[in-house]
């Protein structure tokens, strides 16, 4: 298994895992071109065929006197194909990604996960943190 930072040639695979329907690949594959600084991709590859793929979203705090560069990262859209699960390359995807944010010296990094997911975070060096608080706007 290879895991690397995706190029323009994996944006047909990414869609694919994302579910992208044939209708709206332009338009996802626009969206990647343009969130080149701020969206990074990674890939699992096995015998050159992408079969796992995560995101870090690179973002930045406003400023304070202590530390003028307050960038954090999020990872979002862990995915990996049915058939190629629980062989490790989710964590091999998260570890790439948290040795990016120790490269980029971010602050932290944070994860939304789902309920099923939650264990394999806590694997992967993540801990529940009680100062995260959340805000939803009422759906009417």
């Amino acid at each position: 298994m290879i895991v690397r930072r995706a190029i323009a040639a994996d944006v047909a695979a990414l869609a694919e895992l994302r579910g992208i329907d044939r209708d709206n690949f332009s338009a996802y594959a626009d969206w990647v071109a343009s969130h080149t600084d701020t969206h990074l991709p990674f890939v699992a590859e096995i015998d050159g065929h992408v079969v796992g793929a995560a995101w870090l979203l690179v973002a930045e705090r406003v400023p304070s006197n202590d530390s003028l560069d307050r960038r954090y990262g999020d990872i979002q859209s862990v995915e990996v194909r049915e058939e190629y699960r629980n062989r490790g390359i989710g964590g091999a995807l998260v570890a790439a990604i948290l040795t990016e944010a120790r490269a980029r010296r971010l602050l932290h990094v944070t994860v939304h996960s789902g309920r099923r997911a939650v264990d394999f975070y806590l694997r992967n060096g993540f801990s529940h943190h009680r100062e995260i608080l959340l805000w939803k706007p009422d759906v009417s």
